[in-house]
């Protein structure tokens, strides 16, 4: 049972109070599932920072039977590339990993450990979006990243796409990333503009050349070229920004701000 690491700090760590921010997050927020849907970038910081931000993306998520949740490892602990098998805890209950699809996986470079994955809140903070507009409906399937290259990318990214393509289910593969880190609110924006574009492009080789170019200091980049590389090899064809705001948004602190974008590939 894999425990709630971060639940009380980045999200509220009682049932009633975290359905009562999550209520909040979805404030003013429409719900449109869209079926065309295949992956998506997702904020991971507290929910007062980037909670409306990652709302936005879930409100427009279509019902899936698993979601894979690929996310950098901050911790530095564990195997380089991990998957979990075990059951995981929110607040909001349980949620089971798809073992199917874990022991589908190639494992010729993700490693099932469940030891990069206890501390770490880049996958955690995902699921009680999931978990408050899906109740129990679905599973998952949580990827830890230590290395971020663009060969590891790919080579998860093939993996990923052949695995999907082996069921007869819906999946949707989300990266976990925020983008910029404290950096001036004016220059987050430019920077987190310009890695986007390439995002929308699903253009993997130009989403590095500017992460290298300006470098950005975006957390998941692992995690976001894996995404690009599995749903474009899906039939993916574009990405589109749903919504961008940095914490200066929030707090009124522009001198040093972090950026979040959410994006839906479809």
């Amino acid at each position: 049972m894999r425990r709630a690491a971060v639940a009380g700090a980045f999200y509220e760590g009682e049932r009633t109070s975290l359905e009562k921010q999550l209520r909040e997050c979805f404030s003013g927020v429409t719900r449109e599932e869209n079926e065309n849907v295949l992956g998506a970038v997702v904020p991971h910081a507290g929910y007062m920072y980037s909670g409306g931000v990652a709302a936005n993306v879930y409100a427009k998520l279509p019902r899936a039977d698993t979601f894979v949740i690929l996310g950098p490892n901050h911790q530095g602990i564990g195997s380089l590339i991990a998957v979990s098998e075990d059951t995981w805890v929110t607040p909001l209950g349980e949620v089971e990993v798809d073992k199917s699809f874990v022991d589908a996986l190639p494992k010729r470079i993700i490693d099932v450990d469940e030891t990069a994955h206890k501390y770490e809140h880049s996958i955690e903070v995902q699921l009680p979006f999931l978990q408050f507009l899906f109740d129990k409906n679905f599973q998952f399937v949580p990827i830890c990243m230590s290395l971020s290259d663009e060969d590891t990318a790919r080579e998860i990214g093939e993996d990923l796409a052949n695995t999907i393509a082996k069921f007869e289910k819906k999946v949707v593969v989300i990266a976990s990333s925020d983008f910029t880190h404290y950096e001036p609110d004016r220059i987050a924006r430019e920077k987190d503009e310009y890695v986007i574009d390439a995002i929308a492009e699903l253009d993997v080789a130009k989403f590095y050349s500017r992460i290298y170019e300006r470098n950005s200091s975006a957390c998941g980049v692992g995690p976001i070229a894996v995404m690009m590389h599995a749903t474009k090899k899906l039939g993916a064809k574009e990405g589109k920004l749903i919504k961008y705001a940095t914490s200066g948004d929030i707090i009124g602190e522009m001198s040093s701000v972090v950026g979040y974008g959410g994006i839906l590939i479809s």
